[in-house]
């Protein structure tokens, strides 16, 4: 046990909640007190934390497949730090651990949230992005869900953002004839090629089913992995081969939406098209976890997958930086650096 242990932390909690674009006054900086230690405890300092699209739909009060955040009381998603106090024989000081309480600087842990990471394989911050969660739900959306196979044109919206980012990557590394991306502004259009991408647009510069029909070309698509929704699907379902399949991970295009999505408007082709719509939860995905790990590190280590990280300072700044990741202001992995 460390001689001195903190006993406060500060947190960032849900002040109210939010009403279509969520906004800074929805949240507050709180200092609060932390537990004491209990046996298979550990306290974690949290080094990185992740703001993730998700994260919106808990912001409201309405079943889903995540329980709501509570009011009054600090948010939660995925951090990566450094334990500095233990009650538990499987972690001792010193140790890196991923787990589930971010959005705070320093917190308890129970033992088995915990997952221990290596962190001589890649940066700490990895372990959020392409070596966590956001690699597991590209690696498993795109081969288990989407079922892609060696030859397959594969479409991916929203391809600048951390999922959709080693989607494209993925997709090359396993053999694609051709990988396209939509992304929200030259910049990103351009990372994407020097990230392999064989074509990408846009979606500003007009009608997606219109870029996307160039893109691809009389081949069509075979495989969409949808991170929009609304008009990107609508677009993909009408360029879609027939028996192709769609990966419904995110529909971003409609976490801030006061109203009901009007697209897609053409569900019915998925009919004569024979198509296979799933939709997946990277909960849902875990048995694959350890075979992706393999696959990711070595890719990463013979620079097969590069990966982008936006990285926004300071606890205080969290609530701005997930504003601003449902804005689109992140290329790659949107983080919050805490120590």
């Amino acid at each position: 046990m460390s001689a001195v242990v903190p006993n406060s932390t500060r947190e960032i909690q849900l002040a109210s909640r939010p009403q279509g674009r969520p906004v800074l006054d929805n949240f507050r900086l709180a200092e609060t007190d932390l537990p004491e230690l209990q046996d298979g405890q550990i306290l974690v300092r949290n080094e990185f934390m992740s703001v993730d699209p998700y994260m919106r739909g808990r912001m409201n009060d309405v079943k889903s497949y995540s329980a709501p955040f509570r009011l009054d009381a600090a948010l939660d998603g995925g951090a990566v730090g450094e334990v500095i106090a233990s009650r538990s024989e499987a972690h001792k000081v010193g140790d890196v651990v991923v787990h589930s309480l971010g959005w705070r600087e320093l917190a308890v842990v129970d033992t088995a949230s915990a997952t221990p990471v290596q962190a001589g394989l890649a940066p700490t911050s990895a372990f959020l992005g392409a070596l966590g969660m956001t690699g597991l739900t590209a690696y498993a959306g795109l081969l288990k869900v989407a079922e892609f196979k060696a030859g397959d044109v594969v479409f991916v919206s929203g391809a600048a953002g951390a999922v959709g980012s080693m989607v494209g990557q993925i997709a090359k590394a396993m053999g694609a004839s051709r990988v396209i991306g939509s992304a929200g502004s030259p910049e990103k259009v351009a990372r994407l090629l020097e990230l392999g991408f064989d074509a990408a647009f846009d979606y500003h510069d007009g009608p997606v089913v219109e870029q996307l029909r160039e893109a691809a070309g009389e081949r069509g698509i075979d495989v969409y992995f949808d991170n929009v929704g609304g008009e990107h699907l609508e677009a993909a379902l009408s360029v879609l081969t027939v028996g192709g399949h769609v990966a419904m991970c995110g529909a971003i295009s409609q976490y801030n939406s006061m109203e009901p999505a009007s697209a897609p408007r053409n569900l019915a082709v998925a009919i004569g098209k024979q198509l296979t719509l799933r939709g997946f939860l990277v909960a849902g995905q875990r048995q694959h976890a350890a075979e992706f790990a393999g696959r990711m590190a070595g890719w990463l280590a013979d620079g097969t997958v590069r990966y982008d990280e936006t990285i926004v300072d300071g606890l205080e700044n969290a609530p701005q930086a997930f504003i601003d990741l449902l804005d689109g202001a992140n290329t790659g992995k949107m983080l919050v650096r805490l120590h």
